[in-house]
């Protein structure tokens, strides 16, 4: 019973709506379209966690032929992000996007079918270029259709649905592995390009010709004059070489310490089910505050987990160490890409999400190098130590930057 005394009642759907509107609210359709795009991609994307099992044993390959088959694959992708970059800004956001992930659906599918070392690394090298050429145009269709102060919400969630396809791919994709490799390549294939064509049906094209801009020489080389840019693309490399030790040289310290591949596969889920729960939680919250900052935590946060990974022995341990670099993860992820908008030129967006990507290409190209090395000279100590130096690094790297971000930014807020 209530009394006039009591304040009215807030319906259910009314609470609903408060929680949704800073978290989803305010973003056109066209968004909406690439996000379930990006999530319809990543979830057919299960042929690159097999691909190693796949060469190995289908195709009867070396360890050695397998890994140069990879080495080819990160080197088409450290190609094809600049590609794409100015792809992006000369013929369009949406034809690239289009023509990249439809032509990814096609070499994912002669890689399937190739037979011989020859073969399958020329395949290998053609799906290597143009399965993250899409990446600078999505990217800059964000930066162009969403205000500067809505950016980090955008990126965040583009995160989230990366994240939660992943999981899932991973999931379905060791089930239907059993089944042949080769269904797995159709199914990566449909998904990629049903992504490009769903984009070009239901997204405008978002690029705005200037034709001043168009006509200053100079393409990459004004991204490369940008010493704010390119600093901040060496830190990237450098996080970037740290966070994905976990996909390169985690099993193999795990297994020196009795831990096989079912541990493992526990323990990183860790990171999964963290971001897909957490993420859409505090997305909104930390896009509202200063992006060097957050950069900054996040950085130290990551250097911090993989500094405890030198002390697990344990599924435990390593589970409780994952869970502190996810939180920086999180942290991080939830403004990178924003920085990145917010320093670029609107005629440059391509490119400079194009440069943002090659560090992320490199940072998954050199990962599995020095990270072995370290291992091998020192053990799982060295590594993790060194990968704590590194992030510390990154971290005060992107505090030394933090001033020209944040001038950069206030004029991107004051011009929108």
């Amino acid at each position: 019973m209530t009394t006039l005394d009591d304040p009215p009642a807030v319906p259910r759907q009314g609470r609903l709506a408060a929680f949704l509107e800073p978290r989803v609210g305010g973003f056109p359709r066209s968004f909406w379209v690439l996000w379930a795009g990006t999530l319809l991609n990543r979830l057919g994307s299960m042929v690159a966690p097999f691909l190693g099992l796949y060469l190995t044993t289908v195709r009867d390959l070396s360890l050695g032929e397998a890994g140069a088959v990879m080495a080819f694959l990160g080197a088409g992708s450290f190609t094809g992000q600049i590609a794409g970059g100015a792809l992006a800004d000369r013929l369009g956001r949406r034809a690239t996007l289009t023509m990249a992930t439809v032509g990814t659906g096609a070499a994912m599918i002669a890689l399937g079918y190739a037979h011989g070392i020859a073969a399958i690394i020329g395949a290998a090298l053609l799906l290597g270029l143009l399965q993250d050429m899409y990446r600078p145009a999505a990217q800059a269709m964000i930066a162009d259709l969403i205000s500067p102060a809505d950016r980090p919400r955008a990126f965040g969630l583009l995160f989230w649905a990366i994240n939660l396809g992943w999981a899932v791919a991973m999931v379905l994709g060791g089930t239907l592995a059993q089944q042949g490799f080769l269904l797995l390549f159709w199914i990566d294939a449909l998904t990629c390009a049903g992504f490009g064509l769903l984009v070009w049906r239901a997204v405008p094209e978002t690029r705005v010709r200037d034709e001043h801009a168009d006509a200053l020489p100079g393409g990459f080389g004004r991204v490369l004059r940008d010493r704010v840019m390119v600093f901040y693309t060496l830190i990237i490399l450098v996080y970037t070489f740290v966070l994905t030790q976990c996909m390169t040289t985690m099993p193999l310290a795990m297994k020196e310490d009795g831990l096989g591949p079912r541990s493992y596969g526990l323990a990183i889920a860790a990171n999964g089910v963290m971001i897909i729960i957490v993420q859409p939680l505090v997305n909104a919250w930390l896009s509202r505050r200063d992006h060097s900052l957050v950069l900054v935590a996040g950085f130290i946060l990551v250097g911090a987990g993989y500094g405890l990974t030198s002390l697990a022995s344990s599924l435990a341990g390593y589970v409780a160490a994952i869970s502190v670099w996810t939180v920086g993860e999180i942290m991080a992820a939830s403004v990178l890409q924003a920085v990145v908008a917010d320093l670029a030129p609107a005629d440059l967006r391509g490119r400079y999400s194009g440069l943002y990507g090659m560090a992320w290409s490199g940072g998954f190209l050199l990962a599995p190098l020095g990270g072995t090395q370290l291992l091998g000279a020192g053990g799982p100590p060295a590594l993790w130590l060194a990968c704590l130096g590194l992030a510390l690094t990154a971290a005060a790297g992107q505090f030394a930057l933090a001033p020209a971000i944040r001038r950069r930014r206030a004029a991107a807020l004051f011009s929108s």
